[in-house]
């Protein structure tokens, strides 16, 4: 059993710890045309993610031209070649199947604010006073 997990974690890619359901997001996906590799950005709503170690696997939702298109990616595939976070999403469910019904306005997920740290963020240390 080790050596089966053993290979898994050879073949793991490290994760973006800060994709989450709700969030839209770019997967950059490897495509192979005869003897061509190109990359096809594939921009969408992340609807579900399954856990299942090297299977993991997350189902990306986006509208083309009025019709609803869903994609499912492994995660630790060697053609995603990255995961880009476009925005986050305010949700309250692990799974969001039911976008599916959902058109227009309705079908909009709120943003949700990510506060940060202004003065860790600009690199101004701490222990500076505004007197001295």
């Amino acid at each position: 059993m080790n050596e089966i997990r053993a290979i898994e974690a050879s073949q793991m890619k490290q994760e973006p710890d800060n994709v989450e359901v709700g969030d839209t997001v770019k997967v950059h996906f490897k495509i192979i045309e005869g003897k061509t590799e190109r990359i096809q950005i594939y921009e969408g709503l992340v609807i579900a993610i399954k856990n299942s170690r090297i299977g993991r696997t997350f189902t990306v939702r986006k509208n083309s031209y009025g019709v609803g298109v869903e994609r499912v990616f492994p995660l630790h595939s060697p053609r995603v070649a990255r995961v880009e976070l476009v925005r986050h999403g305010r949700v309250r469910r692990a799974k969001l199947y039911y976008i599916r019904e959902k058109i227009g306005k309705s079908a909009k997920i709120r943003e949700r604010i990510v506060k940060k740290d202004s003065k860790a963020k600009a690199g101004v240390p701490e222990t500076a006073s505004a007197g001295t």
